[in-house]
């Protein structure tokens, strides 16, 4: 219907048809979104003009762009646009290793967006993991992480008092393998939890979208190998750029 290259001012829907405008525009935007621009970042054309271009209204339109988006093949950036999403990233947890390389092994190059190192006084929470005192003050360090183009993750890290970090470390490298030189930790467990909820301001900002959207939060109980407690840290994803993948095997006795 659209040959292999669609050209923006050719694009029209049949308003006689019996299938639905909003399908037709759809069908449209899986065509467009094809080509190799759109790919690469390119962003889609404006929601306003696109409409008029079509001859339909902004929420028929809406419809086919929110159909791509719940498939993840589309993603709204908050102030700049709608562009194609990339291939999602993917987490296995049969393996654990840190951040950096994970994403390492998946082919996925990562920049920090932003870096912060404080003393923060720890809640409930954190005070039990360590087994200190609520309020008393620990190092914490924020980073905002993602691909090259893009954020997909907030992290706040707490790391235990009795490793001894000061806050003047290099937290640019793999954490890991800061605490293994620096402070011969080896790291040998992490306890995971992960649910899904609706996105505080504060992180929507960061992740470049609208607060409520939903994200994964992903809390990660570290210990080293002789089970000391080391970091207790916790992740803001991007729902549309992050799958947690498990595989469970049958138990034979069973």
């Amino acid at each position: 219907m659209f040959g292999t290259n669609v050209e923006i001012m050719s694009l029209k829907l049949d308003h006689n048809s019996t299938i639905p405008l909003h399908v037709q525009a759809e069908n449209l935007l899986r065509s467009l979104i094809s080509q190799e621009e759109y790919q690469h970042g390119k962003l889609l054309p404006n929601e306003v003009e696109l409409a008029q271009q079509l001859n339909i209204s902004r929420n028929t339109l809406r419809q086919a762009i929110n159909r791509l988006v719940f498939e993840q093949r589309l993603i709204r950036k908050k102030g700049y646009g709608t562009v194609v999403a990339p291939k999602g990233v993917y987490s296995n947890a049969r393996n654990w290793t840190s951040f950096t390389r994970e994403m390492k092994a998946l082919g996925i190059e990562i920049k920090n967006f932003e870096l912060h190192v404080s003393w923060q006084s720890v809640s409930d929470n954190v005070a039990n993991f360590f087994n200190v005192p609520v309020g008393t003050k620990v190092l914490c360090m924020e980073k905002l992480r993602g691909k090259t183009d893009f954020p997909f993750v907030y992290f706040i890290s707490y790391f235990n008092p009795r490793i001894g970090i000061t806050g003047q470390e290099d937290f640019s490298q793999p954490l890991y393998d800061m605490l293994s030189k620096e402070f011969d930790i080896e790291v040998g467990i992490s306890r995971e939890e992960i649910n899904a909820r609706h996105c505080p301001g504060k992180y929507a900002d960061k992740l470049n979208i609208e607060e409520g959207e939903p994200i994964l939060v992903r809390k990660r109980y570290v210990y080293d190998v002789q089970d000391m407690p080391v970091e207790f840290n916790i992740g803001y994803y991007r729902a549309d750029s992050f799958t947690y993948s498990i595989e469970f095997r049958k138990d034979q006795n069973n």
